[in-house]
């Protein structure tokens, strides 16, 4: 499964700007990288995406993803003699996944550090591993809608 390379260094990179952010920044310490537009902001997230919380708190949020990772895994697994681009969004998302679960399991929390403002909108503080998962679903959902019915219709005809 050559896409396996993919999830390791976003894992690794997610995981060492993580470390640089709460070695070098205090807890909602913020520095602007474009001024108004992108800052480095230092919050902990405990909750999911968003900042959603869940009930049943952190054990349960913890549980529920170590579970959706493995289902990942497996799917992976699955579809490993699969297009490329399905592979590569399974391992975008299983990357991103990783590096959550790990900030969850050790700090009871996640770190979240890119800060995106246009104007008065604001939007959520997030991390590489978000960045990770999103993308993997971008790239998941443009597979399912747009190669995998071509590929389907191939085979039909």
């Amino acid at each position: 499964m050559s896409v396996l390379w993919i999830t390791l260094v976003v894992f690794v990179f997610d995981q060492l700007t993580k470390w640089i952010v709460k070695s070098n920044f205090e807890l909602y310490q913020t520095k602007p990288i474009i001024n108004n537009f992108f800052h480095i902001t230092f919050v902990k997230n405990h909750g999911m995406a968003f900042g959603l919380s869940m009930p049943g708190g952190k054990t349960v949020l913890l549980f529920l993803s170590i579970i959706l990772t493995l289902f990942i895994c497996w799917y992976l697994w699955r579809e490993r003699y699969s297009h490329l681009i399905i592979r590569t969004s399974l391992a975008l998302i299983l990357a991103g996944a990783l590096g959550n679960i790990i900030d969850r399991a050790l700090y009871g929390s996640v770190v979240d550090f890119l800060d995106f403002m246009v104007g008065d909108f604001h939007w959520y503080i997030f991390n590489i591993a978000d960045s990770s998962v999103t993308s993997g679903m971008i790239l998941f959902m443009y597979y399912s809608f747009f190669i995998e019915p071509s590929l389907k219709s191939r085979i039909d005809n």
